[in-house]
């Protein structure tokens, strides 16, 4: 069902602001629905706090200054789910058999409560039973050690703390290979790509300050009251100074519409709402070069009247004289663009984007934040390539209020990239490892995410270990997928909760639950803290608050450890059990090997703010083969070229929800779209009325690719929607079966989840619209 209540030419779009009272109501709901209302209140007021533990969901940046609450609705959500009552222990799986659980959606799953105890899968019972964890390391060793280490992949999510990322890099190195594919693949990897090559740089230059500072702010395919809401803070600040806030994405998410902030009392009792956007342009999916294109061009169309009339100049020529590379041929590749393409391919007019480009040009200091709806493209490395080009042609890098924000997920997903989890070996500082730890670290490059699924599809992965995540559910092509996983030899999984990935698993299959970062982690020198890195670069200690959910739990760095231990041979250079007992010695190691970011690592980590590692980019200097930042010649205007939409067909996009976080269900309502369930299809009135449907038809959607696979989900049902023209939004992951495994971003491999041609075809109708 939905509930909407759309004004005229907002079809059915509801709308409430992000924040206030709907926040307050969602945070109370879960905390009761976990049974921890007491002791979640408690906890959450030290969230995020330089002294309390860092959020497990979203990597926003922590202010040294905190607000009284500083957690949002959507880390409010995650602190409940980890440490609610509910417990799942070996009685439960003598309950259940993994074929009735299947039946469960991916809510039920993980609602069920905390794993307890180690498992094993046993394919006569098809059930998980107990087994200790000495055995379960012991089988789990001498599996490995028959292996080719290059047949065997250790995938990492972005929850793991920077301690036990860095024992997992040496881990898998160590073991022989660099098969260390992670979640940045499927989401910032064009980010990793598109940035060193344009800045010198993998990250982002923008830090929170820099919000202070800004009288711009554009912002590109990010749904922050979903992804980041305590970056609400930093906007309605902007706000309330006037900083114009200029948007591009499909659909008009109602963070970046309006906020009310639940800490004001004064806008909590009077409703007063802050417009975030200032402009919001619905860009049609993989318009996005096309938009900036337009951006681009217009701002040098006003510097050619400016030479013109006489008046000030539109471009920094100083700035791109001394600190830039390739401006001619990109100024010309512009100016060769026309208007009526550029308006075809990016679904907004010349108006529109010239208004937002006017808006530019009356600025001094803009920060440019994106998300996936960038990145994950055809064309993704492309798009942010092109975000870059747009900021330096005013030369908004490298200064104080300026620069580039890619927004990440994982509260820690950057910062496992910083430590050594990547599968490129070239950014791995092997001599370094060799020299600490007397070993010869593989040279080979290692499986990404994608290529690791083409493995396992071809039959050529012997075994995956999983730190963290959902992995079946969150990768694309299930269809192709789901049944080549269960051939797989072996399967680990560390995790705090069941979910999808330990119910399709390998022939041989372990659980092994861990402690939350939010528990406390006693370990033989006492209570241990560990740290993370946030989406700007600033390095943070946390220190778990709650007692652990079961006293048979280990920790990260305890189980990584433990299969270290009993799949290597003895390296007395390696202390894996001083490591464990205590966590400082780690932090130690870290420093040897990156001593330029984590010098005097165990001081510091406690730092308000965090400590920032060093960003050359930030200091306009430019780590690249020019030695300069470089401008990007694009070569087309489309985002995914190379997967066209027929005229019987749309583009989808997939979004999550308010009810989610990654592959995580927290609810199946969306508050945010108005909907109770999570198998619909949001969809322009006028793409209904062209393919003859009406609100609430049940269908079926198919990728609309001729490759010899049939690619379809069934059972959704059809939402009026403002969408643009042609697009059609549908929900990640219930939508990635429609996804093509071979469908992703060219150098990145990451997968292009924002532009399938689907077709639609009604099997079912309600008879009456649903609002």
């Amino acid at each position: 069902m939905s509930k909407h209540g759309g004004k005229p030419n907002e079809p059915n779009e509801p709308q409430i602001p992000a924040g206030g009272w709907g926040s307050v109501k969602e945070v109370t709901t879960i905390l009761l629905k976990e049974r921890v209302p007491l002791e979640g209140t408690q906890l959450l007021m030290q969230q995020n706090k330089p002294d309390g533990f860092m959020c497990v969901s979203c990597s926003w940046a922590k202010p040294a200054h905190p607000h009284p609450a500083e957690f949002c609705e959507s880390g409010a959500k995650a602190t409940a789910w980890e440490i609610t009552s509910k417990r799942l222990d070996p009685a439960f799986f003598k309950r259940h058999t993994l074929r009735e659980l299947e039946g469960w959606n991916d809510h039920e799953l993980e609602e069920a409560g905390r794993l307890t105890v180690p498992m094993r899968y046993d394919g006569a019972l098809d059930r998980y039973v107990e087994i200790t964890w000495d055995r379960a390391f012991a089988e789990i060793g001498a599996e490995l050690r028959k292996m080719d280490p290059k047949q065997v992949a250790f995938y990492s999510s972005g929850r793991a703390s920077l301690e036990t990322s860095y024992m997992y890099q040496l881990l898998a190195r160590m073991y022989g290979n660099n098969n260390l594919p992670d979640s940045s693949n499927m989401c910032h990897e064009s980010t990793s790509v598109a940035l060193p090559k344009t800045i010198g740089v993998p990250i982002g230059t923008v830090v929170l300050d820099d919000f202070e500072q800004t009288d711009c702010i554009f912002f590109f395919g990010q749904n922050v009251g979903v992804n980041s809401p305590r970056m609400l803070h930093q906007l309605q600040e902007a706000r309330k100074r006037g900083v114009p806030i200029v948007t591009f994405n499909p659909l008009r998410e109602r963070g970046l519409v309006s906020f009310v902030n639940p800490q004001s009392p004064v806008e909590m009792l009077s409703g007063h709402e802050t417009v975030i956007s200032t402009q919001y342009h619905q860009v049609k999916a993989g318009g996005d070069v096309a938009a900036l294109t337009g951006l681009c061009k217009a701002v040098l169309e006003a510097d050619e009247r400016a030479l013109t009339t006489g008046g000030p100049r539109a471009l920094d020529t100083a700035f791109i004289g001394e600190h830039c590379h390739g401006f001619d041929d990109f100024a010309a590749a512009m100016r060769a663009r026309t208007w009526g393409e550029i308006e075809k391919e990016s679904g907004l007019t010349q108006a529109q984007i010239e208004q937002a480009a006017g808006t530019y040009l009356r600025a001094k200091q803009v920060i440019g934040i994106y998300g996936m709806g960038l990145t994950q493209h055809r064309n993704g490395v492309l798009n942010v390539q092109m975000l870059v080009n747009f900021l330096l042609l005013r030369g908004n890098m490298g200064k104080p209020g300026a620069g580039i924000c890619p927004v990440r997920g994982h509260s820690n997903v950057q910062g496992q990239r910083t430590v050594g989890i990547t599968e490129k070996p070239e950014l791995a500082p092997l001599d370094k490892l060799k020299e600490l730890y007397g070993f010869e670290p593989p040279r080979d490059k290692g499986m990404n995410t994608v290529e690791m699924c083409e493995a396992i599809k071809g039959g050529k992965l012997q075994a995956l270990i999983s730190l963290g995540g959902n992995l079946v559910r969150a990768v694309p092509d299930h269809g192709q997928m789901d049944a080549a996983w269960r051939t797989v030899p072996l399967t680990v999984q560390i995790s705090t909760k069941l979910n999808r990935s330990h119910l399709v698993h390998g022939k041989t299959a372990y659980l092994l639950p861990c402690l939350g970062r939010i528990e406390i982690d006693r370990q033989a020198s006492g209570e241990q803290s560990v740290s993370m890195e946030d989406s700007t670069g600033c390095m943070h200690g946390s220190r778990g608050r709650a007692e652990p959910a079961a006293d048979t739990l280990l920790s990260e760095p305890a189980i990584v450890a433990g299969l270290a231990k009993a799949t290597l041979d003895p390296n007395p250079k390696v202390d894996w059990d001083g490591w464990v007992a205590d966590y400082a010695k780690v932090r130690d190691a870290i420093a040897a090997t990156y001593p330029k970011i984590f010098h005097d690592f165990n001081e510091r980590m406690w730092q308000p703010g965090g400590f920032r590692k060093p960003l050359a980019a930030a200091d306009r200097k430019w780590n690249t083969p020019t030695g300069k930042a470089n401008f990007t010649v694009p070569d087309t205007l489309s985002a995914d070229p190379d997967m066209p939409v027929p005229e019987d067909a749309l583009r989808l996009f997939t979004v999550r929800s308010d009810g989610q976080f990654n592959t995580t269900i927290y609810s199946l309502e969306d508050r945010f779209r108005g909907v109770q369930d999570r198998d619909v299809l949001f969809m322009a009135g006028t793409d209904m009325a062209r393919l003859g449907l009406a609100d609430g038809d049940i269908v079926t959607a198919s990728t609309a690719v001729d490759d010899g696979v049939e690619r379809k989900v069934e059972g959704l049902r059809v939402v009026e929607y403002s969408v643009p023209a042609g697009c059609v939004a549908g929900y990640f992951p219930e939508c990635n079966p429609l996804i093509p495994l071979w469908h992703y971003a060219k150098e990145s491999k990451v997968p292009a989840a924002k532009s399938i041609a689907i077709r639609v075809e009604r099997t079912g109708g309600t008879g009456r619209p649903l609002h």
